[in-house]
């Protein structure tokens, strides 16, 4: 069955010496879609200019909470512009991160994460959420808001995955469930229901057991989608085919 890999980072320095070769393998074996997520105004607009060359492979643009210090009004008018371009599918990465607050404050992360679900509802794209040790802050804007969107690379517990769910949003699960102290999100990927499943790498970050440590790409996602298969009771098949709709029906591809 086809990959869509709904969150990752191929213009990270990681991948600068083999970019080109390894987004053309990976389109042509399994991968079928890839979302790639900007993280302040320029990687946005990168973001879009890579989206470009790949027929299937689409950008998020946003201001991620770690970047948010040096925001300005001028690259949030620079998000809407480039929220227009016909390969932009949704606002992110945005959210919160209370683990790095030496980065930024949480009273800066707050004002332009709620700007930009401002920007999403203003522009009528979902939205692709962070969060990181910021479980309940996070979701009251969520639940101000209602957005569309993913929680990505989600960390929180069964009880915050129901209220998202309750949201209509989505749940994006990469392989951190695969490691050995994964406890909460094993318990997440076991409960949600599997119409609200979103798989992602955030590569190049998060490579799912045997390869934890190494550098992740779109490819590995089979094996992410094999433990919740496993969770489940079904095939890894059917995990990958169900996110790839899902996917497309969350950003409307």
């Amino acid at each position: 069955m086809p990959i869509f890999d709904s969150h990752a980072h191929y213009l990270s320095d990681a991948f600068d010496e083999d970019r080109q070769e390894v987004l053309s393998r990976l389109f042509a074996d399994k991968v079928c879609g890839i979302i790639e997520a900007g993280t302040t105004a320029d990687s946005s607009r990168k973001a879009l200019a890579l989206a470009e060359q790949f027929p299937h492979l689409w950008a998020a643009v946003g201001i991620h909470p770690e970047e948010a210090a040096t925001a300005t009004e001028a690259d949030l008018n620079t998000l809407r512009t480039l929220a227009q371009h016909e390969k932009a599918v949704a606002i992110g990465e945005i959210g919160l991160d209370y683990h790095y607050e030496e980065y930024c404050p949480r009273d800066t992360q707050q004002y332009w994460f709620r700007r930009q679900l401002e920007l999403a509802r203003e522009v009528s794209l979902p939205v692709v959420i962070h969060d990181r040790e910021a479980h309940e802050d996070t979701l009251k804007l969520l639940q101000e808001f209602k957005p569309r969107g993913v929680v990505h690379c989600f960390s929180g517990s069964v009880e915050m995955a129901r209220e998202v769910v309750k949201l209509g949003m989505y749940i994006g699960i990469g392989g951190v469930v695969t490691f050995k102290n994964a406890r909460k999100l094993v318990e997440v990927a076991a409960e949600i229901p599997l119409d609200r499943l979103l798989l992602e790498t955030d590569a190049p970050y998060l490579a799912p057991v045997p390869y934890r440590g190494h550098r992740c790409d779109s490819s590995m996602i089979e094996l992410t989608a094999a433990t919740i298969a496993a969770l489940r009771g079904i095939s890894t098949d059917e995990i990958l085919d169900i996110a790839v709709h899902n996917t497309r029906t969350l950003y409307s591809l």
